[in-house]
């Protein structure tokens, strides 16, 4: 047998079969023992799960963020321009701030109103009914264009590198794999298939780094990690014929072909941006933190919740190691003559690689963690979509249903989005490479967000009706530009009217910029909005800004090695980008 071989074995495929039949009878197994703790199904249960171990909510964290779009479009992204795209992902200072600051809002809310909270159930109370439907809305919009559609895509991409399917086999089969999951699974299902698949998928993905670089190395690791830098410094050439690399994250030089990409510090602002708003207010990562077990104190509920998003700051160190780094590595080797190994597609670096340099009998476990990682990522979404539609919309509307009907619900909202998301593929493929859109999508949905969320609990004095009309108004400007984008090729074509003409700032600005501006003029909005319009009541302003009942949780719930633990996540972060400046 040859253990070397470059593709997959009989031993493989044995593998990856029992191994798949062992992870569904763990979660299987998993759930059936709690509901046998639960006496019954819970519309609740099942869509948040009870509290969970810090360690498990930080993996379920992790999991929920990685999806194929990092198995395909952050290596991808790596083989063609370096540690350019690591600004949104080298972001585990940003989780810090969910645990710190948003998390104790979001249990006091609870605590106040009785239940569980969504992410617009928070805007509601502190804005108006209106405000909270329309974040239901846009983010369900978010999961159609950025979620389904480029988990789907990509992971017929991935699935086709690394199995040889036929791409439209692997992406439809990953979703009716990750439908059948969620279905029977709920929320208890993806945070016992995050905690089972965590481990496989970063040991896997490592073990591509290394052996990626010892094959690069002749052998040595060290030698392969300097040939890998040496290789992306030759990179990035110039109209002027010189090579400004791809070996760092910041592009001051307008003549660097990826200046338009990633522009001075612009770049660090708008990703952070982003970065607030996916991972401080998104409900498909806030979800991870809210359930809670009947009774527990709420500084029990805080201590474990910043926990768990302390953990996941760690983890979300990992990601540019395990996809990014090994996309410039098989980037590398391809350019090698006597390497044997070839990339014609960069979008299929991280599954050529996986088959390139593991041995045998390791693709195989390595690639069920990879597969559990994509039906995780995408489940959780799932979950999330029918928590939103059937928390929001349904159950105020349709009050007194069962238990039953409401999970029903949540599943037929969830098929729904899944085949919007599918139809709008191919306009996903004509905007350009996948990561790029994917930051693209969220530069235009993030400023709202973010604007609304930060004043509201900043400011005492933003009022419920500014907080409607920047939600509002920051979406359609996204939106128009997104329009813009689609007719323009991203500002790439030549248009030529007086109408073109006359817009031209506003299409042909650079996408980071656009979304650093859009930000300012959704909160100056507010800001003058607030001024003609009725102030908010005492209740609203109690339910989330800084009041005693907030100082006081925070006291309770951390410790010293809380601070300690969080200072080694930015420490490590502040490390990775004076290595990568």
């Amino acid at each position: 047998m040859n253990w070397n071989s470059h593709e997959f074995i009989w031993l493989d495929w044995i593998i990856i079969a029992v191994g798949l039949i062992a992870v569904i009878w763990a979660v299987w197994h998993s759930i059936q023992k709690h509901k046998r703790e639960q006496q019954g199904a819970d519309s609740a249960d099942y869509l948040f799960g009870k509290g969970e171990p810090w360690y498990i909510i930080g993996a379920a964290i992790f999991a929920a963020n990685i999806g194929s779009e990092h198995l395909v479009g952050l290596a991808g992204t790596g083989a063609k321009a370096g540690v350019g795209m690591a600004h949104w992902e080298m972001q585990g200072w940003m989780i810090l701030i969910l645990g710190w600051l948003f998390v104790p809002f979001y249990q006091l809310m609870n605590t106040k109103l009785g239940k569980i909270i969504t992410m617009p159930d928070f805007l509601k109370n502190r804005y108006t009914h209106a405000t909270g439907s329309w974040l239901s809305i846009i983010t369900l919009i978010a999961y159609v264009l950025t979620k389904v559609s480029v988990t789907a895509f990509t992971g017929g991409i991935f699935m086709e590198s690394l199995l040889g399917l036929p791409f439209w086999y692997g992406a439809i089969g990953l979703i009716i794999l990750t439908g059948i999951f969620t279905v029977f699974g709920g929320m208890k299902g993806v945070m016992t298939l995050s905690a089972i698949q965590t481990p496989i998928l970063i040991i896997g993905s490592f073990l591509v780094l290394f052996l990626g670089l010892s094959a690069l190395g002749h052998g040595s690791i060290g030698e392969g990690w300097t040939a890998m830098i040496d290789y992306s410094r030759t990179l990035g050439v110039g109209k002027d014929g010189a090579a400004y690399g791809t070996n760092h994250l910041f592009h001051f030089n307008t003549g660097d072909p990826l200046y338009d990409d990633y522009p001075g510090f612009w770049v660090f602002i708008g990703a952070s941006i982003i970065g607030l708003w996916y991972w401080a207010t998104d409900q498909h990562i806030v979800q991870r933190v809210l359930g809670q077990t009947k009774g527990e104190a709420n500084d029990v509920v805080m201590k474990r919740a910043r926990r768990g998003t302390i953990a996941a700051g760690y983890f979300k160190l990992l990601p540019v190691f395990m996809f990014l780094i090994p996309g410039m590595i098989a980037a590398a080797l391809s350019a090698r003559p006597d390497s044997g190994f070839s990339l014609q597609n960069p979008d299929m670096a991280f599954g050529s690689m996986v088959k390139f340099v593991l041995p045998a009998g390791v693709k195989g476990i390595v690639t069920i963690g990879f597969i559990s990682a994509l039906v995780a990522s995408l489940s959780a979404f799932f979950n999330s979509c029918a928590t939103l539609f059937t928390e929001d919309f349904y159950k105020p509307m349709f009050k007194g249903k069962s238990e039953a009907r409401y999970v029903l619900v949540g599943r037929i909202a969830t098929v729904v989005v899944v085949i919007l998301g599918i139809i709008w593929i191919p306009v996903m493929m004509s905007l350009g490479s996948l990561y790029d859109y994917l930051q693209g999508i969220q530069s235009l949905l993030a400023p709202a967000m973010v604007a609304v969320f930060v004043l509201g609990i900043f400011s005492k004095k933003i009022t419920p009706k500014a907080g409607e009309i920047g939600m509002i108004g920051g979406f359609f400007i996204g939106m128009l530009r997104l329009l813009t984008n689609i007719l323009t090729d991203t500002g790439k074509n030549v248009m030529t009217g007086q109408f073109w003409e006359s817009t031209h700032w506003f299409w042909h600005t650079n996408w980071l910029i656009f979304e650093i501006w859009l930000l300012v003029f959704i909160m100056l909005m507010m800001v003058v909005v607030s001024l003609f319009t009725p102030k908010p009541t005492a209740q609203q302003v109690e339910f989330i800004t800084f009041t005693g009942d907030y100082k006081s949780l925070i006291k309770k719930s951390w410790n010293k090695w809380d601070v300690i633990a969080s200072l080694g996540v930015v420490l490590a972060c502040a490390m990775f980008y004076l290595y990568f400046w």
